[in-house]
């Protein structure tokens, strides 16, 4: 793999796209900045080696320039992370940009304005993609949550740097966690998938069943395969349409001898609120009017087994609807569950917007090997297709 230890940036300007897509207050504060915090090994080394950095990201989804998407609001947060004075340029090509990395020196750092100003940048434009390569002599994509687009300075950029382009820290170690678990990882694996919809986990569940051992399926899709299987779940969500679906999941599962365990209880809810009144039930017997929101005591004991007893551990997806404090034991017991099996020596990723959310709230975060920054991105590497940013560089 081509990453930063294969060159020395002496006197070299690394042209970095580093994902700091963050959120925002009403007051333009930055709330959480982990994503910055992620691109600062990368940062570092080049800037240890003898090098210069210029920084390139998208914020939001601003159609053409608003300012409210600007990343000025992100300078000075930035700034105070990596612990480098750092000069913000009012756009990401053109005169301003251009000069100010012709006299970019080397141990600084250039922060170029939101790449999204210019819908070039999500086409794809070659270029646009040219007007980029010309800031810099390197180029290092570091940015694992945009990977899966094919956009101008993820995909298209890296042809105009033939010989040197370079995976950053971030994005090695996110390819090298997802080959863990995909390829070479420790046996017994499981995956744990949980949410709402078996609809937007199908491919997922498809492309790993040769890869695991165990499959827990927990959360809001547990319902379609009870379902399926003649159990009652009252008032639960449920995808009717892919019921069938789900009886082939678990046929195809047995075929390739992966152990799916599905919830056997459930807690139920009379209504979709902190506040509601609550009963544990079987999950194949939930009465007319109840809907299943988490995962019952035994259910927990059950997953606490498999997970216990896995060399390798993928998680995405909550078990329950972990927002509402009442129905977040399901996810937290997941989650310490998966923690003492780290302890114990076994490697856990976790990945997808809702575990990652839950694994932040809940204290997780240095309990489990690896947590993935890229949410779509993270997905589709799952389903097992090649993202644009990544075969960019391998080409």
């Amino acid at each position: 793999m081509k990453t930063l230890n294969n060159f020395n940036f002496k006197d070299k300007k690394a042209l970095i796209r580093v994902d700091f897509n963050v959120p925002l207050d009403d007051q333009f504060t930055v709330t959480d900045d982990s994503r910055i915090v992620a691109a600062k090994p990368t940062i570092l080394k080049i800037l240890e080696d003898g090098g210069s950095c210029i920084l390139m990201s998208h914020l939001g989804r601003p159609k053409g320039f608003q300012s409210e998407f600007s990343l000025k609001h992100i300078h000075n947060k930035v700034e105070d992370i990596i612990g480098v004075k750092t000069i913000f340029v009012n756009n990401s090509v053109g005169g301003e940009a251009q000069a100010a990395s012709d006299n970019l020196k080397p141990g600084e750092i250039l922060l170029l304005e939101n790449l999204r100003f210019h819908k070039e940048e999500e086409a794809g434009d070659r270029d646009f993609a040219e007007k980029l390569s010309k800031l810099g002599d390197v180029y290092v994509n570091d940015a694992f949550g945009t990977a899966h687009r094919a956009h101008a300075s993820t995909a298209v950029i890296a042809d105009f740097f033939p010989e040197r382009k370079y995976f950053g820290y971030l994005l090695e170690q996110e390819i090298e966690s997802i080959n863990k678990v995909m390829e070479n990882g420790d046996k017994p694996v499981l995956a744990i998938l949980g949410g709402a919809k078996v609809s937007s986990k199908i491919t997922i569940i498809e492309n790993i069943l040769d890869k695991v051992d165990h499959l827990i399926i927990g959360g809001g899709m547990t319902f379609t395969f009870v379902k399926a299987q003649g159990g009652k779940i009252g008032d639960s969500i449920c995808e009717d349409d892919k019921m069938e679906l789900a009886l082939e999941i678990l046929e195809k599962a047995k075929a390739k001898n992966v152990k799916v365990h599905l919830p056997v209880d459930v807690i139920a809810a009379d209504s979709f609120s902190n506040d509601a009144k609550t009963q544990i039930v079987k999950v194949s017997e939930i009465p007319d009017g109840w809907q299943g929101l988490d995962a019952g005591p035994q259910t927990i004991e059950n997953f606490h087994e498999v997970v216990l007893q896995c060399k390798t551990i993928l998680w995405n997806g909550p078990l329950g609807v972990f927002e509402m404090e009442n129905f977040a034991k399901g996810t937290i017991e997941l989650g310490k569950s998966i923690a003492e099996a780290t302890k114990n020596g076994a490697f856990s990723l976790v990945g997808g917007g809702d575990s990652v959310a839950a694994v932040k709230q809940f204290g997780f975060e240095d309990k489990v090997s690896y947590v993935s920054t890229g949410g779509g991105a993270m997905l589709e590497s799952l389903e097992g297709k090649t993202l644009p940013g990544i075969a960019a560089i391998l080409k």
